[in-house]
C-alpha cells in the first residue's frame, strides 16, 4: 500500500471518466494490512481503508485479496468489486484467500495466474485444478473435516470463463458462447490419456485436463491455433501470418 490518497482517488476518477477498469493488488500479505493499520489509523487493513476513502468501485479488479475479514468481504460485495484468485501464487508465497466466503456472499471471483516471479507456469488450466485443491484443503483445515463439494468443478469453470470476463468488464462480449458475443473458444481433445475415461465433462476439464489436451483456439472467430499448429504467427521467424 504505497500509493497516496490523491493518486488513488484521481485514478478512480480517471477510470470512471474513461469508462475503463482498475487493476490493483490488494491484501496480499499480512504485513500490508499491518502497515496500513499503523500508518492510516484503522482497525484492519487495505480494504477497510479503501472503503473509508471511497475508492472501491465496480470497475476495480482486486488481485489476490488473501487477507480479508468478513466486513471487508461485505465492502467488496457492496461496491461490486471483482476479485482475481491466483491459487499457485497463493500457495507459493501469499496464503489462503477466503474464496468460499466471497463466493457465498455474492462477490464475483475469477481466476488468474499472477506474474512469472511468483508463478512459473502461467497456465489457467493449472489454476483451475489448483483452485479446487487449495480451497478444499483450506476448508478441511478450518472445519476439521473434509468436504469434497467445497468449490466444485462447475464453480471453478465459471471462475475461469464468465467470471473472468466480468472481472475485466467484457462479459457483454466474451466469457460464454452466446448469440451476439465474440466467438472465443477452446477445442479440447478428451481422448488423450489424462482425461480418459470421461464420466463428467466439467469435472474432467477442471481436474484432468492438461495443456496437451487443447487442440485448437479461436479468438473472435479467427483460429489462433488449429490442430496444435499456430496459424497466425510463424513460430520460427516471429512474422505475422495472414
Amino acid at each position: 500500500m504505497n500509493a497516496t490518497d490523491r493518486l488513488l482517488l484521481e485514478t478512480r476518477d480517471a477510470a470512471q471518466k474513461l469508462n475503463t477498469g482498475i487493476h490493483m493488488h490488494i491484501a496480499e500479505i499480512p504485513y500490508e494490512n499491518e502497515l496500513v493499520m499503523r500508518t492510516k489509523g484503522i482497525d484492519h487493513g487495505t480494504v477497510t481503508y479503501l472503503e473509508k476513502i471511497d475508492f472501491l468501485r465496480s470497475n476495480l479488479l482486486a488481485a489476490h485479496s488473501v487477507w480479508l475479514n468478513k466486513p471487508e468481504i461485505g465492502h467488496f460485495l457492496k461496491a461490486d468489486v471483482k476479485v482475481s484468485h491466483c491459487p499457485a501464487s497463493a500457495m507459493r508465497m501469499l496464503g489462503f484467500a477466503p474464496i468460499r466466503e466471497m463466493l457465498d456472499s455474492g462477490v464475483c471471483v475469477s481466476l488468474g495466474t499472477d506474474g512469472a516471479p511468483s508463478n512459473n507456469r502461467m497456465s489457467i488450466v493449472d489454476e483451475m485444478y489448483l483452485a479446487c485443491l487449495i480451497n478444499k484443503g483450506r476448508e478441511a483445515y478450518i472445519t476439521g473435516t473434509t468436504n469434497p463439494t467445497a468449490l466444485p468443478a462447475e464453480t471453478v469453470l465459471k471462475m475461469a470463463t464468465i467470471n473472468g470476463a466480468k472481472a475485466v468488464l467484457w462479459d457483454n462480449e466474451i466469457g460464454s458462447l452466446e448469440v451476439g458475443k465474440k466467438a472465443d473458444m477452446v477445442v479440447v481433445n478428451p481422448l488423450i490419456w489424462s482425461m480418459v475415461p470421461v464420466h463428467d465433462c466439467i469435472a474432467n476439464i477442471v481436474y484432468c485436463m492438461r495443456t496437451e489436451n487443447i487442440e485448437s483456439v479461436m479468438c473472435n472467430g479467427r483460429w489462433i491455433m488449429r490442430e496444435k499448429k499456430i496459424v497466425n504467427l510463424n513460430e520460427f521467424t516471429g512474422g505475422i501470418c495472414n
